[in-house]
């Protein structure tokens, strides 16, 4: 499983934002949720990631047998 990194800004006037990497698909909603607890939603932009299925961001590697 990859590296997973959570980014939190808080500007002068007391906006944060958090940016997820390395999440995949509605784990990225819930961890963002759990971050957020009582807090008021004001903007909402989900990554490519959050719309892929794990599935589609597994590697498969193939070996040859012999």
């Amino acid at each position: 499983m990859g590296e997973k990194t959570i980014t939190v800004e808080i500007d002068e006037q007391g906006n944060s934002s958090i940016d997820l990497h390395g999440f995949h698909g509605k784990g990225c909603g819930d961890v963002a949720e759990a971050l957020r607890g009582k807090d008021k939603l004001v903007v909402d932009r989900k990554k490519r990631e959050y719309h892929a299925s794990v599935d589609e961001n597994r590697v498969v590697r193939n070996r040859k047998g012999g």
